[in-house]
């Protein structure tokens, strides 16, 4: 199908055949970083702005990359040096970059729903790279991405989210793009970081680790959240990583094919043991690598692009 939208604001609003359409588009943008000239010209002449409010590294860079090796010019936006420093709005700031005739806006802020908000007062093309505890559509798309290139499917797979779920945006993500596309998803975690409430978006609860893991065909690790949590959720780092942690010994527990995601960034002997996060059941990296492909496509869709067929990747 043909790509429609104009912004990417979020996962729950797209269908499960826009989702596939950016994966597919994807599946050839990967094979352009894999050449001696990383560079095609879909986006010339476009100007990405990368409005990053809230601090981001993997995000950040990926989002520069994919806008450069399509051939747009880029500007890195930090709030620690701009106007907010001096009282200006998110809206005065955006509209000031859009006189500056931007016409992407990639943006990054811990309010949820700061990108839907941008979305209704500018004419540039706005895409969420993280809104507060709300979601991170790029990320969703880059785990899909992964898992169906390594599986050779989404559906019928068991999907276990394990960690802090509560103020996670990627888990929220993850969850619709998995669901639409068929996968059963469980989370699992402390009670007080994965209500039950969760329960209502279609994927399964538990707060019995052994049992999440037991028959999953994925396991997504994710950090605990302590810049957004008002309290501890839990009594100790210890405690958590005894309780919840994948550890060697819950790792042989494991099916033997099973894979194991983090979107980073990873606490090495936390959620995960060391040795697991760098083994060959890991695809964190390869998440990474996929990031940028799929950040590619988005841009691409987002502009006009059609959809697998008409990507320029020859």
């Amino acid at each position: 199908m043909a790509w429609t939208k104009k912004h990417l604001l979020d996962i729950e609003s797209l269908t499960a055949e826009e989702i596939l359409t950016v994966l597919d588009t994807a599946r050839g943008f990967k094979a352009v970083g894999e050449r001696a000239i990383k560079k095609v010209p879909a986006l010339r002449g476009k100007t990405v702005v990368n409005l990053f409010v809230e601090p981001s590294t993997r995000t950040r860079i990926s989002f520069e990359l994919a806008a450069q090796r399509l051939s747009a010019d880029t500007v890195n936006f930090s709030a620690e040096a701009s106007s907010f420093k001096k009282g200006e709005t998110l809206k005065d700031t955006a509209l000031n970059l859009q006189a500056l005739n931007a016409d992407f806006i990639v943006i990054r802020h811990s309010a949820s729903g700061a990108p839907h908000f941008l979305s209704r007062v500018l004419d540039a093309h706005v895409i969420n790279a993280g809104d507060g505890a709300h979601e991170h559509p790029t990320q969703a798309l880059l785990d899909c991405f992964t898992i169906r290139e390594r599986k050779g499917r989404i559906a019928g797979l068991n999907v276990t989210i394990l960690g802090d779920i509560l103020y996670s945006r990627v888990a929220r993500s993850d969850i619709w793009a998995l669901t639409k596309l068929g996968a059963k998803v469980t989370l699992c975690g402390p009670s007080t970081l994965v209500p039950k409430v969760f329960e209502q978006m279609g994927c399964r609860v538990t707060h019995d680790v052994d049992e999440a893991i037991r028959d999953a065909d994925i396991i997504n690790l994710l950090r605990i959240q302590h810049e957004r949590q008002r309290k501890t959720m839990f009594p100790s780092i210890g405690e958590y990583t005894q309780l919840f942690g994948l550890t060697k010994a819950r790792f042989a527990k494991l099916k033997p094919d099973a894979l194991v995601m983090h979107p980073g960034p990873i606490n090495r002997g936390v959620e995960i043991d060391s040795e697991i996060a760098d083994c060959g059941r890991s695809v964190i990296l390869q998440q990474v690598t996929n990031g940028l492909a799929v950040r590619m496509a988005v841009l691409f869709l987002i502009n006009g692009g059609k959809g697998p067929v008409d990507a320029p990747v020859n």
